[in-house]
């Protein structure tokens, strides 16, 4: 059973996500600092240091359940506490090394081990494998998001809409894909591809993280199977020469700073979703494509920016799932075994729709 809610980190994510949960449940809300959004929040507030081992200890001791918004690298020691006192817990990490340490503590767990909750992972994920449903056979699964600025400028067309630190990390580190039937990794910033979404004309590559747990879900069952992230025109080749050329791969915390001096956040953002499955069915091939462009949108009293909401919305219409026993009670949860039906018909899920 789940009553008493600690969510962790209240930047532009977090404070949705504890915000969004206190309609349900009794929610905690804990930062080093007061929460990104200045408005009359409808849960508790501590500050406090979410890096102390034993601070962390007590306050996650006292709660069913911890939701972790904070950037990747403090996930494991979070997810540690939680796994030792059998509290639920659920994050928004595409961070693979991360997500492997967590899922090593699910053999022995007595509660839900839920990363990845995100979009990407997260409900892509759940996306991707509902598309599969539709076949005997399947031959690919294709994932698509990007998370954009709605009126790009500069030659990058992007904004620095949610952690820096994580955008960074997903363009460095290699991802995994299945191609030919052989589940491989493949170099983040390669594979790019034009992609024309609602009339618009982007270009979509490799990045690491966003299929989750699905290449081992689908290994031996598709031929082609990879997630690529979706950027206007020309942010590719740009960042590939930050990266490689310069070498910035080596000093990420410099280029995290570049990238958030020149990108900084935009009110009006869009966050573009595309999946396809093809495959076989009755002995006759077909596709089906899932095509979504979500907007900012007003919960509240307060309009949200569209990655804001959509990756808020995710994860916790997962706890949503678990709380009302639509989901298991205990052990780790792929994203690619969530129904979207059921997600779609969560309170907050419905958001999607």
């Amino acid at each position: 059973m789940i009553n008493k809610v600690l969510t962790l980190g209240l930047g532009k994510v977090g404070t949705l996500v504890a915000t969004l949960l206190s309609e349900k449940f009794e929610v905690t809300g804990v930062d080093n600092q007061a929460p990104h959004y200045d408005y009359d929040q409808p849960f508790k507030v501590l500050t406090g240091d979410v890096s102390d081992d034993r601070y962390m200890t007590d306050l996650i001791a006292s709660h069913d359940a911890v939701v972790s918004a904070l950037p990747y690298f403090l996930n494991k020691a979070i997810a540690k506490i939680a796994h030792d006192h059998g509290k639920h817990y659920f994050d928004l990490t595409e961070d693979v090394e991360t997500t492997n340490y967590i899922r090593s503590l699910s053999d022995s767990s007595t509660a839900v081990l839920a990363p990845q909750c995100g979009l990407a992972p997260g409900i892509i994920g759940i996306i991707g494998a509902d598309l599969a449903k539709n076949f005997d056979k399947l031959r690919s699964i294709q994932m698509r998001v990007g998370a954009l600025p709605k009126y790009p400028n500069g030659d990058l067309g992007y904004a620095i809409t949610w952690s820096a630190a994580g955008v960074v990390n997903e363009y460095i580190n290699d991802a995994e894909a299945i191609h030919n039937g052989q589940r491989k990794m493949v170099t983040s910033l390669q594979g790019k591809e034009t992609i024309n979404l609602n009339g618009g004309a982007y270009e979509a590559f490799y990045t690491s993280g966003g299929l989750g747990t699905m290449c081992e879900t689908y290994e031996g069952k598709v031929d082609q199977l990879d997630y690529k992230t979706i950027r206007y025109p020309g942010h590719c080749e740009r960042m590939n020469f930050l990266i490689h050329e310069m070498h910035l791969k080596n000093d990420k915390k410099q280029l995290e700073e570049i990238l958030t001096n020149a990108k900084p956040p935009v009110d009006e953002d869009v966050v573009l979703v595309y999946a396809n499955a093809e495959g076989w069915k009755n002995g006759a091939i077909d596709r089906k494509e899932f095509v979504r462009s979500y907007p900012p949108i007003k919960i509240g009293a307060h309009t949200w920016r569209a990655i804001s909401w959509t990756t808020a919305a995710s994860i916790v219409a997962v706890v949503e799932m678990v709380a009302e026993g639509v989901l298991p009670a205990k052990g780790f949860i792929k994203q690619e075994e969530i129904n979207l039906n059921a997600f779609l018909n969560t309170p907050t899920g419905q958001l999607f729709n």
